[in-house]
Formats: structure tokens, sequence, C-alpha cells
């Protein structure tokens, strides 16, 4: 199955759309199945507000979300039920079990999904790295290691920049272009004439 929901990308084009759209990808259904089944983007660390639209879109997709588990570490409230369209979701966590970047989705017979889940605040390049990553059905990372690996290819994007930003306000730039160089004078020396002929 492969569905990607509501994928703004940019400033811009999220403020057009409405708050209640869940930024969501899911991985397509692989012969082997991955650590992650997708990643969610919410708007906010806000459980009670951020579920119906998610659940509104996954159960179709996957049968009735019945019961949701975070880690407790990134989500400053964790309700113990949320109402959704027609139903209850429990909520519950667990803190060593549960990695802190996942969230753990059960369907009632059905079965259970892992999404990685992306802080709200979050660059959309960034996020949608992350989704692309987290949708690979072949994909063998868990959600802590993508997001350190988003951080260190973050931190080292951030540290190229600022070296550039640094060269360019030192001329880097402009001594590249030929107008910019300096002229070297030509150097011409005399060649004694050879002796005719002996």
């Amino acid at each position: 199955m492969t569905a990607t929901v509501s994928h703004p990308l940019t400033a811009e084009a999220d403020d057009r759309l409405s708050s209640s759209s869940p930024r969501l990808s899911l991985a397509p259904v692989g012969p082997v199945p991955a650590l992650l089944d997708g990643a969610w983007w919410p708007r906010s660390r806000d459980l009670a507000t951020e579920l119906p639209s998610l659940t509104a879109v996954l159960d179709p997709l996957w049968g009735r979300i019945t019961r949701v588990t975070v880690n407790p570490t990134h989500w400053p409230v964790v309700p113990r039920k949320v109402p959704v369209a027609g139903h209850v979701v429990k909520v519950g966590w667990f803190l060593p079990e549960q990695d802190a970047h996942e969230l753990l989705l059960l369907s009632y017979h059905v079965g259970r999904w892992n999404l990685l889940v992306i802080p709200p605040e979050t660059t959309p390049d960034s996020a949608a790295r992350l989704m692309a990553a987290a949708s690979d059905p072949l994909g063998t990372s868990t959600a802590s290691r993508l997001m350190a690996e988003e951080t260190r290819s973050r931190t080292a994007y951030e540290a190229d920049r600022a070296v550039e930003a640094v060269w360019d306000s030192e001329g880097g730039h402009e001594a590249r272009q030929p107008a910019a160089r300096p002229r070297v004078p030509a150097v011409t020396a005399a060649v004694p004439p050879r002796p005719m002929g002996r």
C-alpha cells in the first residue's frame, strides 16, 4: 500500500491547507516488513488535537485504529483517551520500551503500524527527507536512528554554509571571476641572436 497524504513541504503550501489535514507518508507494503510503516509530521505536540485527523485518514486504510502508544519524552501531555470520528482511541505510553520518535498504532484484529513522528518545528526540507526515509519499504533504520542521521546531516550542511558565507565575505566568489583577478605583467626576455652557420 502506498499513500502520501497532504505532503506540504513549503510554508506557503502549509498555510493554504487546513490545519486538520495530516502530513503523512506511508510505506508501500513490501515482501519483508520494514521497521517503520511511514512518517507523520504533526503540527503540534498536542495528541488530543492531532490524533483525530490522523485516524480519520488511517481508519479507511488500515481498519479502525483502537489504540495508540507513545514515548512521553516528546509529548507534554498524554491523554488516556481521545475521541475520534465515531469512536474513542485509547492512548498509552512506554518510556524505555518505545522509541522516543515513534508512534505505535493498533487496529483491532488487523495489525499494528509504527510511524516516525517528525517534530512539528522541523524544517520542510528535513521533513521531506525524513518522510522519504521512513516510507522506504526496505528501510532498516529505527525512528531514533533516522532522526540522528538527519541531525548530523543538517549540522554538516549548516557548517558548510557557514564556511561558504565566510569565504564569500572575504571575496571568494569574486576572486574566481576572470575580471576580478589581478593582471600579471607580461615578461619578455631578450634572446641573443644565434651565430650564423659555421
